[in-house]
């Protein structure tokens, strides 16, 4: 009988628990900010994040639709405008409508599925910075969204690409969780039909689904609601279930 080694069943197992820690370090965080005095002030910058997916949201919907992201614009009261044409058809106009009000969700739940590993994560921060860099240049059209828009893109790149992975890994884990509580944190808007936004009035994204599909915004308010939470549910059992499979059975040693 060969003897064989003995398997290391679970060979990953400290970096699993290195991102379970990151991941309560940032839910802990995220509570601190709501609960001490003027962590609402310290946590402004994650508020305008939340609004910039928001309208990064109505853009690529517009594109998967056929139309054209012209622009965008945000303002410095956490309100933005995005500027999208060259589709139509009902549907169409509903769905980049709801582009925004689930783009949050689905950025975290790719945030969350990409956090597991460092490599990933700094792979992801690059990425996200290349192209907010990208996007600040080609269709951002207000003088407080660019400045934004490029400290925000500076800071990924800069985390991704001069800091150790672990660094990474906890800051892609920490977006994605304030990504997920943008949510519920600003799901009145989802019913709502005005919005209010640094340029004025406009109906809101639901009461332009409304008009698009019929029936009333709050309904379209609580399916893009439930829409949100289904995917932030899979993006965080992503990320919770991976690597915790059962371990593999060791081959027989031969005889």
């Amino acid at each position: 009988m060969a003897a064989q080694p003995k398997p290391d069943v679970h060979p990953d197992r400290s970096a699993r628990t290195r991102a379970d820690v990151f991941l309560l370090v940032s839910i802990a965080v995220t509570v601190l900010l709501w609960a001490v005095p003027y962590g609402r002030y310290v946590g402004y910058p994650l508020m305008l994040v939340s609004t910039l997916v928001h309208e990064l949201g109505h853009g690529v919907a517009g594109v998967l639709v056929g139309g054209d992201f012209q622009s965008f614009e945000m303002w410095s009261n956490g309100s933005g405008v995005a500027h999208v044409a060259g589709y139509g058809g009902r549907v169409s106009r509903a769905i980049v409508s709801a582009g925004g009000l689930v783009g949050p969700a689905i950025a975290a739940a790719i945030g969350f599925m990409m956090a597991r590993g460092e490599k990933r994560a700094r792979g992801m921060l690059l990425v996200l910075g290349a192209l907010l860099l990208l996007a600040d240049v080609l269709i951002v059209r207000s003088l407080f969204g660019w400045i934004f828009v490029a400290l925000f893109a500076a800071t990924l790149l800069f985390v991704g690409s001069r800091t150790n992975g672990w660094i990474s890994q906890l800051a892609l884990l920490f977006l994605s969780v304030q990504l997920s509580l943008s949510v519920f944190s600003r799901g009145d808007y989802l019913f709502t039909d005005t919005a209010h936004t640094g340029g004025g009035n406009f109906p809101s994204d639901v009461a332009n689904m409304a008009e698009a599909l019929f029936l009333p915004y709050w309904f379209w308010g609580a399916l893009c609601g439930a829409f949100s939470v289904a995917v932030l549910l899979i993006g965080a059992w992503s990320f919770l279930r991976e690597g915790r499979g059962a371990p593999k059975t060791p081959n027989e040693p031969s005889r």
